[in-house]
C-alpha cells in the first residue's frame, strides 16, 4: 500500500513525524481524507481531532486551528496548538473554553459570528474527547 510523510508541529514541538497511509483532517470547509498522491492543496484547520493512519495504527490528535499543506509525497500540519488526545485533560478544557466564551462575549459583527462558530466547533470536539 503507497504511503506519504505526515508531519505535525505547533509552536511548542513537533508531534508527529511518520509515513501514513491516510490522515483525517478537520478543516474549516468540512472534514477532508488526504492519501498518497493528492492533489496538491492549503487549507486551514479548525477546532477538531485530526487522524493520521499508518502502519503503527492510528493516531488522533487535537487541534486548535492552524493549516494544513498537502502534496501527493506529503502531508504537513501546522497547528496553532495540538495534542496527542491522550494530553487532554479536563483543566485544559475548562481553560479553553473560558477563552473561548470570553472572545464569543465581546466579538461584534461578522468577528462574531467567527468567534462562535470557533466556539461550537471546540466545544463540540472536546465534548467529543473528555466524553461530557
Amino acid at each position: 500500500m503507497a504511503t506519504m510523510q505526515f508531519d505535525l508541529v505547533s509552536p511548542e514541538r513537533r508531534l508527529a513525524s511518520f509515513e501514513v497511509n491516510e490522515v483525517q483532517i478537520p478543516s474549516a470547509d468540512g472534514d477532508l481524507t488526504a492519501m498518497p498522491d493528492h492533489s496538491p492543496m492549503i487549507t486551514t484547520l479548525r477546532p477538531g481531532i485530526l487522524k493520521a493512519t499508518g502502519t503503527d495504527g492510528e493516531k488522533s490528535y487535537f487541534v486548535t486551528g492552524g493549516f494544513a499543506d498537502i502534496a501527493g509525497p506529503s502531508a504537513t500540519i501546522l497547528a496553532e496548538m495540538a495534542l496527542p488526545i491522550e494530553e487532554v485533560e479536563a483543566p485544559l478544557v475548562e481553560e479553553l473554553i473560558s477563552a473561548s466564551e470570553a472572545r464569543v462575549s465581546v466579538a461584534t459583527g461578522g468577528a462574531a459570528d467567527v468567534a462562535a462558530k470557533y466556539h461550537a466547533d471546540l466545544t463540540s470536539t472536546l465534548d467529543t474527547i473528555i466524553g461530557r
